[in-house]
């Protein structure tokens, strides 16, 4: 029986996509799935049950049957491993050939390589991206865009180091599949960047790092960790190379810190402030549960709201009391070539979010393009100085309790006809771009990923289900949202217009009416979304 048995790949074998997806990689794939989907899928109906609990009062709180973690000072996190000691600027994108060389090539000192919420999961996305970081670390990768500008990378000594990010445990990988099952997003997406790259990675110095995503629970760490085990050992690389960054990014995980880098400690890298998706993510948790859990319009919840003071603090804490890194959100401006005054506004804001993380204790912080990677390193260079990262700034005096992480009915703003507006208009552009197998999307001088379209459509929701009246006009119906659709892709098509793609924002369009007004609310839209490609 050869070691593909079962194993059957249902897309297609485009140009180079059998140096990827070689029987040896296969084989990798189906032993990690058969082994561990089991808990994969326990784990997804772990959430569901914890999610009716909430639903029908109960409130998240730090787990009981953890405490002697939480409260025993003796462990830490692996000390930090070479290429990520220093992570003060880091950059993320999709892996595609341009943004792999513009992203090694920034400054940075990362570069998220992201598989999940920048990336569109096409087929032919996820195996290209492999093999652009392959040729990458090969030195074998080029560009030349429509224009004729030519893109090579800088020398070794000046690139970024690269971390992968996976998609998260609840997207599948349709077209692997290993005993007539699809196979789990993350796990191939794992599999196969630790398959082909992980040794080319050890060779220059670094190793096989990764920021895990959406994750939920310590449970889900551990299954992470697990896998590290197996993996390590599979292909003889010493237990503890990998290194993982986990994003807080979920209200549950917030409770669970100091967990999910107990399970992971031997692995971990730290913990990452994913605020975008930490958004979504407490109102799509508490979205029945009244006016209490009720968020004013996205472009109104800052970084200093209570709730959002909570969690970062609680973060830098945590990490630092077990040594671990603790890395800020995203700065996601895009600079105007046309407008400088945009320009300035928008760099001040992003000095005074990178002031406010490095002044906090974060070791690093996140940018979407590389023109804000000087300002936010100048601003860590401040606080750092030679040093590499501020892991001794302990910080005793915080004390962050459940109400205070909770604490959503104390965010300032309103809710308005321009925010519903606002959150039609820009799911809209990005679910068309999104459905056309681009996940990030420059939109009103932002870089705009997966979390802009998911907080959008789960505001709609929310206020629907809720009966809010905008603090401006009129209640929210499904009348209302159906009309400001419309409105919204006519303004839309009447400013592209010959780049106006009519089948692609019908598409948006369906997609988003489906997962903002249907009374059965989708976990993820990307779910559905998915099943629309081919």
């Amino acid at each position: 029986m050869g070691a593909t048995h079962g194993v059957e790949i249902t897309g297609p074998l485009n140009d180079r996509f059998d140096e990827i997806l070689t029987d040896d990689a296969l084989a990798f794939i189906a032993e990690l799935h058969r082994a561990f989907e089991s808990r994969r899928q326990e784990l997804l109906a772990a959430r569901k049950t914890r999610e009716a609990q909430i639903a029908a009062g109960e409130d998240l709180d730090f787990l009981p049957e953890t405490k002697h973690i939480r409260e025993d000072d003796s462990w830490k996190v692996a000390p930090p491993a070479p290429g990520i000691t220093d992570r003060r600027v880091e950059i993320t994108g999709p892996t595609d050939r341009k943004m792999t060389i513009n992203a090694l090539n920034s400054g940075a000192k990362v570069w998220l390589a992201d598989f999940e919420d920048a990336n569109t999961p096409l087929w032919e996305n996820m195996i290209q991206g492999q093999l652009n970081l392959r040729d990458a670390l090969d030195r074998a990768i080029d560009f030349t865009s429509p224009q004729g500008k030519t893109y090579a990378l800088k020398e070794d000594s000046e690139l970024a180091t690269i971390v992968v990010r996976p998609r998260g445990w609840h997207l599948d990988e349709k077209h692997i599949l290993v005993d007539g099952r699809r196979t789990s997003g993350g796990i191939v997406d794992f599999a196969l960047y630790f398959f082909h790259s992980a040794k080319r990675q050890i060779a220059k110095g670094k190793g096989p790092y990764f920021y895990l995503p959406k994750m939920q629970s310590h449970l889900e760490a551990r299954l992470w960790n697990d896998i590290f085990v197996l993996a390590q050992e599979r292909l003889e690389i010493p237990r503890g190379t990998i290194r993982a960054t986990c994003l807080i990014e979920t209200i549950p995980a917030a409770f669970e810190m100091e967990e999910i880098l107990y399970e992971l400690r031997e692995h971990s890298a730290g913990l990452n402030a994913g605020r975008w998706d930490y958004l979504f993510s407490i109102i799509k948790t508490h979205r029945t549960r009244g006016r209490k859990f009720l968020l004013p319009e996205r472009n109104a919840v800052t970084m200093t709201a209570p709730m959002m003071r909570a969690y970062t603090e609680l973060l830098v804490k945590t990490c630092h009391k077990r040594g671990a890194h603790a890395i800020g959100g995203m700065a996601a401006f895009i600079p105007s070539r046309r407008d400088e005054e945009v320009n300035r506004n928008a760099f001040a804001k992003v000095r005074d979010d990178k002031s406010r993380e490095s002044g906090d204790g974060f070791d690093g912080s996140w940018v979407a393009h590389p023109d804000l990677v000087p300002i936010a390193r100048e601003i860590f260079d401040g606080v750092l100085g030679d040093k590499p990262n501020q892991i001794d700034k302990q910080r005793p005096e915080v004390e962050v309790t459940a109400a205070d992480l909770l604490a959503v009915d104390k965010t300032p703003g309103g809710i308005t006809l321009a925010g519903l507006r606002g959150n039609i208009n820009v799911a809209l552009q990005y679910l068309a771009v999104w459905m056309g197998g681009n996940g990030a999307v420059a939109i009103h001088n932002l870089m705009e990923d997966a979390a802009t379209a998911e907080i959008s459509r789960s505001q709609i929701w929310q206020w629907l289900h809720n009966d809010v009246t905008l603090d401006d006009g009129p209640k929210v119906t499904v009348e209302l949202v159906k009309q400001t659709i419309e409105e919204e892709l006519a303004a839309i098509k009447a400013s592209l217009g010959d780049a106006y793609n009519e089948d692609l924002y019908k598409q948006a369009k369906e997609l988003f009416t489906e997962v903002a007004l249907d009374d059965d609310y989708v976990d993820f839209l990307t779910l559905p979304a998915y099943e629309r490609m081919p």
